[in-house]
């Protein structure tokens, strides 16, 4: 009998395959790191045919590990980086440039003409979504006005455009397809009609040819090449990675919300089964499809957080490994008044600014490389502050607390400068690696293999509880000094 979930989780930093069994518990994992491609400053490139290898060498990997054979296992989830898009032949199944990385900005010129024509409340309104680079559909026009042919032979369907999870689902299965929960992240989709807008395709001259069919975030979509894991396996869930964490997170009632601290941070709060209207400065996105019914979120989307303490370890040098910056940040009482404010990709919500640049504030002759990265960890912190604020004033409901998962969630210190920052306990679960979680729950019960939500919800337990251990007034403060950073720094890349 098939006991096995095999999650894909395919990230930014990463490809990641991680095998759970019928009580959700992980029993093994592989991963492979993904080159960051950097083409001009401000550009942000990943290589497909990577993206794919990756991935499927850590499946092929932990299914080896764990002496899994492909009949042990009873579906496959596929969860991925949002709004990267990629650009692919049909007939030979190759890209036709790398793919354009969710942190890219070169579009953020284009976006600005859109926001100064006016159509900043059409989009919102469709689609949820701020007018950003972020997005796929600025991306997707780049790619065909700037590879040689490629509108025309997109005009002749002869191209096919996908976000990650498309692109592994078609070298998966063959299929061209998305779910919603991607789909809602390309500025192309209209969250009342539940289809691609033919609207936003006009504005952005885009085939509809292009784009994949629509099907459910759960449920059976088709089957691996048998070639693949020897054994054809059933493809049965596909979503964002920050939703699936929200689902990982068993965060399944309206109110309930989760934060995501990986290379970006990101806070989604359930708001149930109607689009909610989509405030200034944060985002209406889907969730998850079930059967047709659709579970919307309210997000607000951090650009840089571990990418920072990777600059720091990469870019600066200061450590030898990221690790080590969190044991800098400790040996200090506090930041002794440096300020970092990580705005590498510009800013995103509640500030949305995309000419915002990196800034490290209050530096003097006292300051050393321990300081720096202490206000490394505050400025995680704080940025997550200015989110949750926006959303609890959006949705007019309070937190009274936080879950929190992803590779930033294992430090104890970042976990603990989050709780003293926001006033309200922080809940790290057991498993933090909630993406994987979140898609083999989803994909399980698309496959029948678990039962519905409530056994889902079982799954969910808490590992540590962070609660605030500083004074008000002393928040207060740190976080007025936090806004007076965020203050300098904008609008810096375009004076």
């Amino acid at each position: 009998m098939a006991s096995y979930i095999l999650a894909l989780d395919q990230g930014t930093t990463s490809s990641r395959a991680v095998l759970f069994d019928q009580h959700g518990a992980m029993v093994g994992s592989a991963q492979h790191p993904i080159r960051q491609i950097f083409p001009q400053s401000g550009w942000v490139e990943h290589d497909p045919r990577e993206l794919w290898q990756t991935q499927l060498s850590a499946a092929r990997e932990v299914l080896a590990q764990c002496r899994v054979s492909a009949s042990q296992v009873r579906a496959i989830g596929v969860t991925n980086q949002r709004e990267t898009t990629v650009l692919w032949d049909r007939a030979t199944g190759l890209p036709l440039m790398n793919a354009i990385v969710w942190q890219d900005r070169r579009t953020a010129d284009y976006c600005g003409q859109l926001r100064e024509l006016g159509y900043a409340n059409l989009i919102a309104e469709k689609t949820g979504l701020v007018i950003d680079a972020y997005f796929s559909a600025s991306k997707l026009r780049w790619m065909l006005d700037h590879v040689p042919g490629a509108r025309q032979r997109a005009s002749r369907g002869e191209l096919a455009f996908g976000t990650v999870d498309s692109w592994l689902l078609y070298k998966l299965t063959g299929a061209h397809v998305t779910d919603a929960s991607n789909a809602s992240r390309t500025m192309l989709y209209n969250l009342h009609t539940q289809q691609w807008d033919p609207d936003l395709l006009a504005l952005f001259d885009i085939p509809p040819s292009l784009l994949p069919a629509l099907v459910d975030s759960s449920g059976v979509i088709g089957h691996s090449h048998a070639e693949l894991f020897d054994a054809a396996i059933p493809i049965a869930a596909i979503a964002g990675d920050q939703q699936a964490a929200t689902f990982g997170q068993a965060c399944l009632q309206p109110g309930s919300s989760k934060n995501t601290i990986g290379t970006g941070s990101f806070l989604l709060m359930n708001t149930g089964s109607r689009p909610p209207a989509s405030p200034h400065a944060l985002l209406s996105t889907v969730g998850w499809c079930i059967e047709g019914h659709s579970t919307h979120l309210i997000e607000g989307s951090v650009f840089m957080a571990g990418a920072t303490l990777q600059w720091m370890q990469q870019g600066l040098g200061l450590v030898q490994e990221i690790g080590q910056i969190e044991q800098l940040a400790m040996s200090v009482d506090d930041a002794d008044g440096v300020v970092l404010v990580p705005a590498f990709s510009g800013l995103g919500a509640p500030h949305w600014d995309p000419y915002a640049r990196g800034t490290i504030l209050g530096l003097h002759r006292g300051t050393t490389r321990q300081h720096i990265a202490r206000a490394a960890l505050d400025g995680i912190a704080y940025q997550t502050v200015d989110v949750l604020r926006a959303i609890e004033a959006a949705s007019g409901i309070p937190l009274r607390e936080l879950r929190v998962d992803g590779g930033g969630a294992r430090s104890n210190l970042l976990m603990q400068l989050l709780a003293d920052a926001l006033g309200i306990p922080v809940l790290r679960p057991a498993n933090i690696e909630t993406t994987a979680l979140g898609i083999a729950q989803l994909a399980g019960l698309g496959a029948g293999f678990w039962s519905g939500l409530k056994e889902i919800e079982s799954h969910w337990q808490a590992d540590a509880c962070f609660t605030p251990a500083i004074s008000m007034d002393q928040r207060k403060r740190a976080l007025a000094q936090w806004q007076e950073a965020v203050r300098r720094c904008a609008n810096w890349a375009n004076h």
